[in-house]
């Protein structure tokens, strides 16, 4: 039977199947008993999910941001490519809410603090099974006392950095680390290393949360 006749008769039966990319049983536990909610348990890594949902072919997907295997937000951006139908909801602690505007640019429509998933979890997945954003209460006040993108300095044109500092601006907002980047565009580590000290400073901007919102700002995050 076609994926879209199955995902007809599930709509039709008001049930949604959720993948849980989490290894915690808990999750499992506070969604197995909910109506019309059909849990798939996923294991805890990426590369986990992504197998799950290309055979599930889920309304919803729960990923541990701290999946141990790929940064989650180049993860979802590559998951909504291969399954758009499949909407994705970010576990993450509050302190982390600084990553949550890259994760909706990649294409996750909620963003459920840890410290809050068992008020929160079930929420989020039907509201995400509806395509609709949720985000817990204590990730919108940490993303509202952020605020925008900081312009300590005045922020840099674009053009101020190199093609190969983009290149590396972009990996470091994906979450990448040094020896990773230097993997991807064939570089030592101690090079990479460089470029980041370089772009800190041409963009005045001291931490990655404040490089990932720049990054957004100026589209790099786009997959």
């Amino acid at each position: 039977m076609a994926n879209a006749t199955i995902r007809e008769l599930r709509a039709a039966n008001d049930q949604s199947r959720v993948v849980l990319a989490d290894d915690r049983a808990l999750l499992g536990i506070l969604l197995e008993d909910e109506p019309g909610i059909e849990v798939v348990q996923g294991g805890g890594d990426v590369a986990a999910a992504a197998r799950h949902v290309l055979n599930h072919r889920p309304d919803v997907l729960v990923l541990d941001l701290a999946a141990p295997d790929q940064p989650a937000i180049e993860a979802i951006a590559r998951l909504r490519a291969r399954t758009p139908e499949t909407q994705i909801v970010v576990l993450a602690s509050d302190r982390e809410a600084a990553s949550a505007a890259a994760l909706f640019a990649a294409g996750a429509v909620g963003f459920v603090a840890k410290e809050a998933v068992n008020a929160d979890l079930t929420p989020a997945v039907r509201a995400a099974a509806q395509g609709e954003r949720f985000i817990s209460a204590s990730v919108k006040a940490a993303m509202k006392s952020a605020g925008p993108v900081s312009a300590r300095g005045g922020l840099t044109a674009p053009g101020r950095l190199t093609a190969r500092e983009t290149q590396v601006l972009r990996l470091i907002a994906f979450g990448h680390t040094s020896v990773e980047i230097a993997r991807e565009l064939a570089l030592s580590p101690r090079t990479v290393e460089t470029h980041r000290a370089r772009i800190h400073k041409k963009l005045a901007l001291a931490s990655r949360a404040e490089l990932v919102r720049y990054a957004l700002s100026r589209g790099l995050l786009r997959a």
